[in-house]
């Protein structure tokens, strides 16, 4: 599903963003990605959107060679991916309904399939009775939620987040969890890129941990920090 063989990204400016990075994640993991600032771990995860190319070696998603991917292939690579990022990157000027909706017009859905989803995932997220809010009229852990049922509303073989619990308190930080977990276990690979030491050891998941650019630990049911 997703694999990384010999990777590198090298920046313009000389940066490494990854080293030499080698793993795979198959259909129906959750994968936690920790390290420092500065780790790679936004790296790791642009090059899977395809927002980023590899200098060195190859990153394969969903079949993709991102690598030699045409343009045109791009969103067709996207529609597999649903993303959570930190800021939940909400449109403010649209509803609740309307921002899920949204992600399913800009890849050309049937209105009767939005219909029918968007409802869907709302419910799922726990959001059905703030379909008709703003989100300025939410909390931060709703705004998370909205964030979470547009990415999952196309019903992505792949949900990735980045640091998406990064502007919550730590009781909304584990309900965001928890809804990754239980989306997981619906089917839907999970990888999250997290600072969040404390959900990282409790949940038990894979963890691939990553420093100056290099993938020093890979556990099964591992800890933030691992030891040789």
């Amino acid at each position: 599903m997703i694999e990384f063989i010999n990777v590198t990204k090298r920046y313009n400016n000389g940066v490494i963003g990854l080293n030499d990075a080698s793993f795979r994640i198959e259909k129906g993991e959750f994968v936690f990605v920790v390290g420092p600032s500065g780790s790679g771990k936004s790296t790791l995860l642009k090059l899977i959107l395809h927002e980023e190319v590899p200098t060195e070696g190859e990153v394969y998603v969903n079949g993709f060679n991102i690598g030699q991917m045409h343009r045109r292939e791009i969103p067709y690579l996207r529609r597999g991916l649903g993303v959570v990022f930190q800021d939940f990157r909400l449109l403010p000027n649209k509803t609740v309904y309307e921002n899920v909706s949204y992600a399913m017009q800009v890849v050309e859905a049937q209105p009767r399939d939005i219909r029918r989803q968007v409802p869907v995932a709302l419910a799922l997220v726990g959001l059905s009775k703030k379909a008709k809010a703003y989100p300025d009229q939410l909390s931060g852990g709703e705004q998370q939620r909205v964030a979470l049922a547009r990415a999952l509303v196309n019903s992505p073989a792949v949900l990735l987040a980045d640091e998406p619990t990064g502007n919550l308190d730590p009781h909304t930080s584990w309900e965001i969890m928890k809804l990754f977990d239980e989306i997981n276990q619906r089917g839907t690979t999970v990888v999250v890129a997290t600072h969040e030491k404390n959900i990282v050891d409790d949940m038990k998941k894979r963890v691939i941990s990553l420093e100056y650019g290099q993938i020093i630990h890979d556990v099964q049911k591992g800890n933030y920090i691992n030891e040789d």
